[in-house]
């Protein structure tokens, strides 16, 4: 069974900008907040069948319900993210805690090594793609590749929209990529192009793009959407996924979606 870590989303709101969706003047109804995010989990646990971990939210870190952004798993070996931005570097020491709590073998990079966890590091079982430039920084993903043993392609995300890879690029588990081409330089669509086959590569549309439809989380051929992306919804369906819209439009304001809601475990 998939498991996830989550974070109730209590003290989520816009306190900073940081990103070109985050506007302190466009609030976050927190009610109409946690009745969406209670939503995307119980779709995720009823109709999916993944196990959810729920850690514990923290006054002044609203962001800390992005939990995609705590590190990379790795079997029990957990990696915590460093994070680029002072307004999250406070949530470091809250998810390594957590992830010494439950067990885990817990490492860490140089200070200097910027790199937001498994929002900025995705793949297939035999390659992974690491994006920068935005947030997470080149140098790490070297690093990276030496702790896991598994080769890792750097991928420069162009878009400051599309500021960590999980917003534009998402592995599927039959081996299909839905990703948005106008997030990467031309060097990293040859990139892409060279490693996935193209009947393999499912282009989504930019309006739907930007309705954050790569921000998905797939279960087998189970696939968590955010809602309004009806294009991208046939895409997946003619491929044989069975397709499960969650209107996530708070966390939009964020920058995040169903992706960024959740830091697969296994």
């Amino acid at each position: 069974m998939s498991r996830f870590l989550v974070c109730p989303p209590d003290y989520f709101q816009i306190d900073y900008e940081i990103n070109p969706w985050m506007r302190r003047a466009n609030g976050v109804d927190s009610a109409r907040a946690v009745g969406q995010w209670q939503t995307l989990m119980k779709v995720l646990e009823e109709e999916v069948g993944a196990g959810i971990e729920r850690m514990q939210p923290v006054q002044g870190l609203p962001d800390l319900v992005f939990t995609a952004n705590a590190g990379l798993v790795v079997g029990r070996r957990a990696l915590v993210s460093r994070f680029r931005y002072p307004e999250r570097q406070r949530e470091e020491a809250h998810f390594e805690r957590w992830f010494r709590e439950q067990g885990y073998e817990v490492l860490t990079l140089d200070q200097s090594l910027y790199f937001e966890g498994a929002g900025d590091l995705l793949g297939f079982a035999d390659t992974w793609f690491g994006g920068y430039h935005q947030r997470s920084d080149i140098r790490a993903f070297p690093r990276l590749s030496e702790i896991f043993q598994r080769e890792i392609i750097p991928l420069e995300l162009i878009d400051s929209r599309f500021y960590h890879l999980d917003t534009c690029f998402c592995p599927l588990s039959g081996g299909d990529l839905l990703y948005l081409p106008s997030a990467f330089d031309s060097y990293g669509q040859a990139a892409i192009a060279q490693r996935i086959p193209e009947d393999r590569r499912l282009a989504v549309p930019e309006e739907e793009g930007v309705r954050f439809a790569c921000n998905a989380v797939c279960i087998g051929k189970q696939v968590v959407i955010p809602a309004d992306c009806p294009l991208t919804t046939k895409l997946l369906e003619d491929r044989g996924y069975h397709t499960h819209p969650v209107q996530l439009d708070e966390f939009m304001k964020s920058g995040g979606a169903a992706k960024c809601l959740t830091l697969a475990l296994n």
